[in-house]
């Protein structure tokens, strides 16, 4: 059984790939085209909207905050008072610093 767990996989996703373009597909044409009045799309194109729309909004799974904020607000959270304050203040030379430059130009 082991020997076929890796074949198994890459079907499963190609198989929720497909189901999920064909969903976009629906979607796009019984909401957006009456509404839009734009073009119907076919099966193929629906395929390339839902992976352009995967590479510009994350593979991330349903929910969640992008980009592992929650990991940055642990460390946040984790922070002391002191450590808060020396972030804050090295933030605020930052901005006072860029916005001083383009006061120049």
């Amino acid at each position: 059984m082991r020997h076929r767990k890796p074949i198994f996989i890459p079907l499963i996703i190609l198989v929720a790939i497909g189901v999920l373009s064909y969903l976009v597909m629906m979607l796009w044409n019984h909401v957006l085209v009456p509404v839009l009045e734009i073009n119907p799309v076919n099966y193929w194109q629906a395929v390339g909207i839902f992976i352009l729309s995967k590479i510009l909004f994350g593979f991330r799974p349903f929910g969640g905050p992008p980009g592992g904020m929650r990991s940055k607000m642990s460390k946040w959270r984790n922070m002391s008072p002191e450590e808060k304050a020396h972030f804050k203040e090295r933030w605020k030379r930052h901005w006072k610093r860029g916005k001083e430059e383009n006061e120049k130009s």
